[in-house]
């Protein structure tokens, strides 16, 4: 009952800062969600024997949603010439960070002792940066995009039907054990089942997607009143893009969430961590998304973003 409550609260908020909160409210509730989820990671990590470098790369978090934000505020092209300079300006130092952060990571290895930990340590710090980093700031970069919020939806549903769709069927159907090694409770059944419920659920939402829009505008959680977005080609994207968009996206989820079972089970613990009631901790719910999220960006820019980017139509 817990776990229900939690995420009657969680989703509408969710979809509120997805859709209504400006872009350096969204990047800075993000980049919140970002922050705890690698404390949690580097917890983790210090269970399985490691001892990371927590403010250096939490200080490498932060650089990389500075360059997501100048990133996004760049594409929207809202400010004037000289505050879009300051903007590309930071994003460039911190880009910098970001690039030298393997580096400098590595330097910082050079105090510990003994030495033979410094390898493992510094890699274990640099690897938070694209698996939880990279991954969430995506999310700031394809929200700045026309109709961006509304593909960041549709992948977010995704991985939540898959999810649903896995955990019913497999403790219903579930008999043969997908990874017992990593986590026992997955099935086979269970995974082809979530692989189904997201093409499903894709084919749904994308044959629906004009209506979908026109009631997300309708309740103003699209584009303000005076400035609309219309969606790209009149026509829906072929079903083979969209059934490979699930499939892939589904794939991804499902491969996020046993990697984090697997950092959790080699540390011998239960959940990342105790902030969210009947969840466990912040990267226990982001773990699907954390490897769906990649995906997601790649399809909205290379195959499907053209039916979500219209052209600007000032009313």
């Amino acid at each position: 009952m817990t776990r229900v409550l939690t995420a009657i609260v969680l989703i509408p908020l969710v979809i509120l800062a997805l859709f209504r909160a400006p872009l350096w409210l969204f990047t800075l509730l993000v980049l919140g969600t970002a922050i705890v989820a690698s404390r949690e990671y580097l917890d983790l990590a210090r269970a399985n024997g490691l001892i990371p470098f927590r403010w250096l790369t939490q200080l490498f978090v932060i650089c990389v949603f500075v360059v997501a934000f100048a990133v996004g505020e760049m594409s929207a092209s809202n400010y004037d010439l000289a505050l879009s300079l300051t903007v590309a300006s930071f994003g460039a130092g911190a880009l910098l960070l970001v690039i030298a952060s393997p580096f400098i990571l590595l330097v910082a290895g050079m105090r510990r002792e003994p030495l033979s930990r410094s390898l493992p340590d510094a890699a274990a710090s640099f690897l938070l940066i694209p698996y939880v980093a990279l991954s969430l700031a995506s999310m700031v970069v394809v929200r700045s995009y026309a109709n961006g919020a509304l593909f960041l939806l549709f992948t977010m549903l995704l991985v939540w039907t898959g999810d649903t769709a896995a955990y019913y069927v497999g403790r219903a159907f579930g008999k043969t054990k997908l990874a017992p090694r990593v986590s026992p409770g997955k099935t086979w059944e269970g995974t082809i089942a979530s692989t189904i419920g997201a093409v499903v659920v894709a084919l749904l939402l994308f044959h629906y997607l004009h209506p979908i829009y026109l009631i997300f505008q309708h309740i103003h959680l699209l584009s303000p009143p005076n400035m609309l977005y219309s969606l790209g080609p009149s026509g829906r994207p072929p079903a083979l893009s969209v059934i490979a968009f699930a499939v892939c996206v589904n794939i991804a989820a499902q491969l996020g969430d046993l990697v984090e079972s697997m950092f959790k089970r080699g540390g011998g613990v239960k959940d990342s961590g105790t902030l969210l009631p009947g969840h466990g901790g912040v990267l226990d719910r982001i773990d699907a998304l954390l490897f769906a999220l990649p995906v997601g960006w790649f399809f909205y820019f290379a195959v499907l973003g053209r039916y979500f980017r219209g052209t600007m139509m000032v009313g």
